[in-house]
């Protein structure tokens, strides 16, 4: 399969989006539907990059992930688009920083006027299937926003994190199991992907776990593997390692099936690691701009088309959906302004330089989503013959666009990286505070070099000034105009 160079515009705000007709995508078999390959995307919650064996975890028994690591290509930079889940995962659908479509924090929901990346392969002939955690709108049938509200033929997925013998939603009946949350997740998939991978449409399967989220709660084969680790740590260890292990499931499962040639296999995390518990590899923990916010491991497998190694070009989850899009031969241009952009030339060897990327964690509270006992009421409601057992839950104004927010004000934390140098905007009761940093000499962000940089810093300050205007101008519903 060849694919040829594509272009990039830069848009007025400063974004990057593929250039018109036939930039994103360049498969010459793409649009007859053949030779195209199928695409498992898979994302742990709140995994940090030092959480893994590989990254150098003293404890972690991570020998899937490090098989994977070794035979694959591996992302040194890989970063969240936002330092919790939910909106790295609207990120990772849109293709979009989450905070042009107001998913500010955990428990928002997509807007049903965004594209997302099931909708868009699957208008190009995929099937789609979401497995496992949605936080992104609702798990009930009659909802603008479940997961097959935004593109997926078939779902089996839970409003939120999970634990171990989960109730999941089945396109909005509620389902008792029995396991491993993460192996639950799995062979949810792999049953999809067995009926599907002999068909005459290459499938997406959207594969997100709901570990190693608290609370801890690992199976006694994957806790037993601590034995001799601190109390504190066993379980958390241990469902990293239950993720590990259904991960491993998988990927032998697509070889057996004789998928892996012609599938394209993505792992990350939605965002930094835990404090205490957790390893970033930078300064902070989930819930912070700095790098151990951001900072998540990823691998990215495809045989024969993406090379093995380690890469430390900066990428980030929004770059999924253009990279896929490209993959996938779609040749139709972007509606909305993108923030992710097309990592194929990479896969293929390049030394790719990124544009810059811009974070913003806004102080819009989250929204509470308590999936345990919301499956069980939703359960409960089904079997006295309910379809929905609170209507609030559908979320059926999730596409109303009711406040205006002003272009001239950027409350809470943003951030623009270009690489090296990564400056901080800290807005607090009005007052703004900056920051710099040289990532490449400072991984911790601990010498703030903002005051001896002036002109590099003005010229970042007007870039991610630019920036912040354009994501204001989404929220505010411009795009969908």
């Amino acid at each position: 399969m060849r694919l040829n160079r594509r272009v990039f515009l830069k848009l007025a705000g400063g974004g990057w989006a593929a250039a018109a007709t036939g930039c994103i995508a360049a498969n010459e078999q793409g649009a007859s539907g053949a030779g195209r390959p199928n695409i498992v995307l898979c994302m742990a919650d709140d995994q940090g990059w030092g959480d893994m064996a590989y990254n150098g975890h003293p404890a972690l028994k991570t020998p899937n992930f490090d098989a994977m690591a070794r035979e694959a290509l591996r992302f040194d930079r890989f970063y969240a688009a936002a330092p919790v889940c939910t909106p790295t995962r609207g990120s990772v659908m849109t293709g979009r920083h989450p905070n042009r479509f107001g998913c500010f924090k955990w428990g928002h929901s997509l807007r049903p006027q965004e594209i997302t990346i099931a909708e868009t392969l699957r208008d190009a002939g995929y099937v789609t299937g979401h497995f496992g955690k949605w936080h992104l709108g609702s798990v009930c049938k009659g909802s603008p926003v479940n997961p097959g509200a935004s593109g997926f033929d078939e779902w089996f997925s839970a409003p939120n994190f999970f634990d171990n013998d989960p109730i999941m939603s089945r396109e909005g009946t509620a389902v008792q199991t029995q396991g491993e949350s993460s192996m639950v997740t799995v062979d949810a998939a792999l049953e999809f992907i067995r009926r599907h991978g002999g068909g005459d449409k290459p499938f997406l399967a959207v594969v997100w776990f709901g570990s190693p989220h608290n609370p801890h709660q690992a199976a006694a084969e994957d806790r037993a593997a601590y034995a001799g680790q601190p109390e504190a740590v066993r379980d958390f260890y241990g469902e990293i390692t239950g993720m590990d292990r259904a991960f491993g499931k998988l990927r032998r499962e697509l070889a057996a099936l004789g998928m892996r040639e012609n599938t394209v296999l993505w792992y990350c995390s939605d965002n930094g690691g835990l404090p205490q518990l957790g390893v970033t590899g930078g300064r902070g923990y989930k819930g912070q701009v700095y790098e151990g916010g951001l900072r998540v491991p990823a691998i990215i497998e495809w045989p024969g088309h993406v090379h093995s190694g380690v890469t430390d070009v900066p990428c980030n989850t929004s770059d999924i959906y253009p990279t896929l899009a490209e993959i996938a031969g779609i040749r139709k241009a972007p509606t909305h302004p993108l923030d992710g952009v097309s990592l194929v030339p990479l896969f293929q060897g390049s030394k790719q330089h990124r544009p810059p990327m811009g974070f913003w964690d806004h102080p819009t509270p989250g929204v509470q989503t308590p999936s345990k006992q919301w499956m069980a009421s939703l359960l409960a409601a089904q079997q006295a013959g309910k379809d929905v057992d609170d209507p609030s839950r559908l979320r059926l104004d999730a596409g109303e666009i009711t406040r205006v927010y002003p272009d001239h004000e950027f409350p809470g934390h943003a951030a623009w990286l270009d690489w090296p140098w990564k400056l901080h905007r800290i807005e607090k009761a009005g007052r703004v505070q900056w920051e710099l940093y040289n990532l490449e000499q400072d991984a911790q962000e601990a010498g703030d070099l903002a005051a001896v940089e002036n002109r590099r810093v003005a010229a970042m300050q007007a870039e991610l000034h630019a920036w912040l205007k354009s994501v204001v101008k989404s929220l505010n519903g411009e795009d969908y105009r």
